[in-house]
């Protein structure tokens, strides 16, 4: 059981999320795009050589902190999208790491990345994978953009 809004009694803040999280991501990757191409110089160039495991690597710090500090990435702050933690609450740092990490684990094997976005599109909470086991959900908000 979790303290979510329920979606037959507030379906305003589910309206329209699976695709506000689909532009929200499209966001982040351009953000931490953007990121990793300032951060190659730093790295002397060497950062050509392993730029699939930086832009990992900065995309997972990147998601970590930014949920960590306001319950979205700037993605999600963009599309109007934030994360709720189990009790209703934003989430913690400790809650973002692990969201994170299901979040990657998902996008890494296509099977559990396809079976998030059919949740994500059936369920009355549009929760992915990630969500249903972490009893999160991601709801509409009022943009601070």
């Amino acid at each position: 059981m979790t303290a979510h809004p329920d979606p037959s009694y507030n379906p305003a803040l589910y309206a329209g999320v699976p695709s506000k999280r689909l532009l929200a991501w499209g966001v982040d990757l351009v953000v931490t795009l953007a990121m990793c191409i300032v951060i190659i110089p730093l790295t002397l160039f060497i950062g050509l050589f392993i730029f699939p495991f930086l832009w990992l690597v900065v995309g997972f710090i990147y998601r970590w902190m930014t949920i960590a500090n306001r319950s979205a990435t700037w993605g999600m702050r963009f599309a109007a999208i934030e994360l709720r933690d189990v009790d209703g609450g934003p989430m913690d740092s400790g809650q973002a790491f692990f969201h994170t990490l299901g979040y990657f684990l998902s996008f890494a094997v296509f099977p559990l990345q396809l079976i998030s976005i059919v949740l994500m599109l059936i369920t009355d909470r549009k929760q992915g994978l990630t969500d249903h086991v972490m009893g999160t959900a991601v709801l509409n908000r009022a943009s601070q953009w």
